[in-house]
């Protein structure tokens, strides 16, 4: 992807409010990135009243596990992972600060409303391109919880990272138009 709107994290709400289903994003900063059993143990903390290691605010989790690296690069594939796993907790992680998400699948349950109700904005990768996303990679290091192996946190810096905003704070849904737009036809 050569084009789109640059946005730089962490984000504000300025930004996420800028971006609207079908835009095409090229991500520079620092991304975090976790899965199912880190989500799970972030919400956990959280709901106990206790401060996670690392700030979520205005960082958008990037649902990927990547694979180990090899000798002399920075990341193995880093493709995403399904992100309808993550539904019972993006809500709470919007809550506390975070600005959104990336991966693959459209999100439902509650997360529609929380990206509303804390501007927040749900963007996707391609499935099965890791190689070409990885390539946008120029950082990765172990943030918190190596015990969760692929799960751990970790943090990426990327420069224009590709992705699509599939859900924005309007309410707008790339999966639900997406439908709209093909029953016409």
């Amino acid at each position: 992807m050569a084009e789109g709107k640059s946005i730089k994290t962490p984000l504000t709400d300025s930004v996420v409010k800028d971006l609207k289903i079908g835009d095409k994003v090229l991500i520079t900063g620092d991304i975090l990135v976790a899965r199912d059993a880190a989500h799970k143990r972030m919400v956990e903390i959280m709901d106990k009243g206790e401060k996670l290691p690392f700030d979520i605010k205005g960082q958008l989790l990037y649902y990927a596990g990547p694979s180990p690296t090899r000798p002399g690069q920075i990341i193995g594939s880093a493709g995403p992972t399904t992100s309808g796993r993550m539904n019972k907790y993006a809500p709470r992680l919007l809550q506390e600060g975070s600005k959104g998400m990336i991966g693959k699948g459209e999100m439902s349950g509650g997360v529609p409303e929380a990206l509303k109700k804390y501007t927040g904005v749900y963007l996707v990768v391609v499935g099965g391109a890791a190689a070409l996303i990885s390539k946008s990679i120029t950082g990765n290091e172990l943030v918190a919880w190596e015990e969760l192996g692929a799960e751990a946190v970790r943090k990426f810096v990327v420069k224009d990272f590709p992705a699509i905003v599939a859900q924005d704070s309007y309410g707008g849904n790339i999966f639900v138009e997406g439908v709209k737009k093909y029953q016409k036809i």
